[in-house]
């Protein structure tokens, strides 16, 4: 019998299409024991004795085998097999139960515990996102999906999303509304929470009302849905971001993450949304991330200066001294992404580059790397004309330090801002 199917397994293996459960079905057919020596980022958890086929703890997907060594009866047979990529998925839509006797799998019957989906380096996730058609949020998706893992935008608006990722391009993803949400992050191995009304425009009552009901809302919802999944189908991290409105403003302060909160009304909706996300059940990773000014070509400040500095109009909003606490696009992505895989991130941190300038300084180098002049200040007066108490956002600065993103060891692409601006300039 060994020779029938033994060339069967090595044909199969060398076009490169065998499916994992297939291969779970051939290795229990011909009673091979496998021994397996998992990769060094690979955590072991949730026992699944499959008898013969599987005598040792696997998790709930296995994304890197390296090798293994195959073993029939009195012979030994050694045969190094390059698996890559391999995901075995116990859930409602992917079940071994087929492929394996009641005996082999005994806890996959009626009464099976699954296993919960937890994020590990290496593994494919499956990430929900709000605010997924956002500056951040698109970014975001490409990495994910440029990483090979699974996205299920959580959106209120259906044809919106179709259009910032047409099918054509992002066929893989699954675009749900509001009363989808629940159904998608049940399962997911992870949530990334970005929702919320722009705040640079003017402030109305009505606005200010939106801005924070937007995120506390969108919080609110996504927490609900997490904590209402089976313990089972629980998303294993939820990152949620806030901004460095929290602390405040402040021209001669310093603040990292175990500073206090201020007391107007940004670092009003920064506490509320962030107690909001708090919320979150306790066997939940909660990672709050505490955005600063988004650099980037496409969205965020720069879409409002760049223009102004390619028509020579340029230069540094009110006095110029406010801090300008700031982040490269890639940077805050990156930071996203390495709190849903790495279990160290938990609690708060700063999304903000290690070296925030002066708004003076920062005009200064923008002017420098596109080849225009930063000389036209634009006065505090006109600002609060066109945005009422809304100026305090470009009026007022802070600096913020990431201590913590620092002590995790995370690396910063762009930890200057004239690097970071002169990568912006070469995508233009």
């Amino acid at each position: 019998m060994l020779y029938v199917y033994f060339p069967l397994l090595l044909y199969l293996h060398e076009i490169g299409k065998i499916n994992s459960l297939f291969r779970v079905q051939i290795c229990e057919y011909l009673s091979f024991s496998l021994s397996f020596k998992p990769p060094h980022n690979l955590t072991l958890l949730s026992p699944l004795p499959f008898s013969s086929c599987f005598p040792f703890s696997i998790r709930h997907s296995i994304n890197s085998f390296n090798s293994y060594q195959l073993k029939y009866n009195f012979f030994f047979i050694q045969y190094q097999m390059e698996f890559t990529r391999v995901s075995i998925f116990l859930t409602n839509k992917t079940m071994l139960a087929p492929f394996l006797s009641p005996s082999k799998a005994p806890l996959l019957g009626s009464n099976a515990r699954k296993s919960r989906v937890i994020c590990s380096k290496g593994d494919q996730m499956t990430v929900s996102i709000t605010g997924a058609t956002g500056f951040i949020g698109k970014r975001l998706v490409q990495k994910l999906i440029s990483d090979d893992h699974k996205v299920r935008v959580l959106t209120r608006s259906k044809s919106k999303a179709q259009v910032v990722f047409p099918e054509q391009n992002y066929s893989g993803i699954i675009i749900a509304e509001e009363g989808e949400w629940e159904k998608c992050i049940q399962g997911s191995t992870a949530v990334v929470n970005l929702a919320g009304l722009p705040i640079s425009t003017r402030w109305s009552p009505e606005i200010k009302r939106e801005i924070k009901q937007s995120r506390i809302n969108a919080t609110s919802k996504v927490v609900d849905c997490i904590n209402k999944a089976p313990a089972d189908f629980r998303p294993s991290v939820l990152v949620s971001a806030t901004a460095v409105g929290y602390y405040g403003t402040s021209e001669t302060h310093s603040f990292d993450e175990t500073s206090p909160s201020g007391k107007d009304y940004l670092s009003e909706v920064c506490r509320e949304w962030e107690a909001k996300a708090q919320e979150v059940n306790n066997d939940v990773r909660l990672v709050l991330i505490r955005i600063g000014v988004v650099l980037g070509k496409d969205g965020g400040a720069l879409a409002k200066m760049i223009p102004l500095f390619m028509a020579f109009a340029g230069g540094p909003l009110g006095s110029g001294q406010q801090w300008f606490s700031w982040i490269h696009l890639d940077d805050v992505v990156n930071l996203i992404y390495e709190s849903l895989v790495n279990p160290s991130y938990k609690g708060v941190i700063n999304g903000t580059a290690p070296n925030p300038v002066r708004l003076s300084e920062m005009c200064n180098q923008l002017g420098e790397v596109i080849g225009r002049p930063s000389w036209l200040p634009v006065p505090e007066f006109a600002i609060k004309a066109v945005l009422g108490e809304g100026a305090s956002v470009v009026l007022d600065g802070q600096r913020v330090l990431p201590v913590r993103a620092q002590e995790l060891g995370f690396s910063f692409k762009y930890p200057y801002v004239k690097d970071a601006l002169r990568a912006i300039a070469k995508e233009m």
